[in-house]
């Protein structure tokens, strides 16, 4: 099968892609500049030049494939209601290309604003109406399953974690080397699911070949880590002060992560692992944290 990724050379996304052609497929990586374009090439894929924001680029490669994962998203989290329509822009614009062809899609999405607040999350789980709607993905892809796509929505865990990530942990390091304290938000009682990155791009393959339209699948391997576990890993690691911070205080220390970084997000993957026969693997991540990579290197 040949799969158009887009996020192709991104921390996911270039897991995905060495899954993929590990298992025999082909892969045609977006690429949106010469040094992604490299590194797909050196990967074994064949690179489509392009953006999240040139939709006839995005159409172009999902004509020319089998079928499509979408791992691509801006992650400029200052303005993240543009990056979220961009995204559902994306969505529809791979969705046309692929209406009427039963392709398998995958789109990605997250776990803030599902229906259960404070409990275990499933996969039967769905939006909250009564929450805006912080990113648009999960609607826009299941919108296109009366349309004839075989459309799925991977929720990524709020922690994917491996060598060289770059997301909301990371960012809780670098926030506690600048400001001398690890912190959480109340009792940090609230979770965070996570899952390794290797698990994640399986689950994805999985997903491709296996999948039903219209099933969300949930990317996860920890169901929930505490945001005070985490801090205090942190804060030993960096030997600095683990404090808690009020409601009140939380956007002065965390910034725009105040919001995300109190949510509650414990997820089961339960009927994922039943209903594709995956099983999640890698080191879990207070695990992971504990092998020393996420602290050898200063930030900036």
């Amino acid at each position: 099968m040949q799969v158009f990724v887009t996020g192709a050379s991104g921390f996911v996304g270039s897991a995905v892609v060495q899954e993929l052609l590990g298992a025999g497929h082909q892969v045609l990586g977006l690429a949106r500049s010469e040094e992604a374009s490299q590194a797909l090439t050196a990967a074994g894929a064949k690179v489509h030049r392009g953006s999240l924001d040139d939709l006839d680029s995005l159409r172009r490669g999902a004509e020319a494939a089998d079928g499509v994962i979408h791992c691509a998203f801006i992650h400029d989290f200052t303005q993240y209601a543009a990056a979220a329509e961009a995204d559902r822009r994306a969505i529809e614009a791979i969705g046309d290309a692929l209406a009427g062809s039963n392709r398998p899609f995958i789109a990605t999405s997250g776990f803030a604003g599902l229906t259960k607040v404070g409990e275990l999350m499933t996969e039967e789980d769905t939006r909250n109406p009564n929450v805006p709607a912080m990113r648009h993905s999960e609607d826009a892809a299941l919108a296109l399953v009366p349309r004839g796509v075989r459309a799925m929505v991977m929720r990524l865990a709020a922690s994917v974690h491996d060598q060289n990530d770059h997301g909301f942990v990371p960012m809780l390091i670098d926030l506690a080397r600048q400001k001398g304290v690890a912190a959480y938000i109340g009792n940090g009682s609230n979770r965070w699911p996570a899952v390794h990155r290797l698990d994640a791009a399986r689950l994805y393959r999985l997903a491709l070949e296996n999948g039903t339209a219209g099933a969300c699948y949930h990317a996860v391997g920890d169901e929930g880590v505490s945001l005070r576990t985490i801090a205090d890993v942190i804060g030993r690691h960096l030997q600095v002060p683990v404090i808690s911070k009020s409601a009140a205080e939380a956007p002065a220390h965390f910034g725009w992560m105040a919001g995300f970084a109190g949510l509650d997000l414990a997820a089961s993957s339960t009927l994922t692992q039943q209903r594709l026969s995956w099983h999640p693997g890698g080191p879990d991540l207070l695990a992971d944290l504990e092998q020393g990579h996420y602290f050898a290197t200063q930030a900036g």
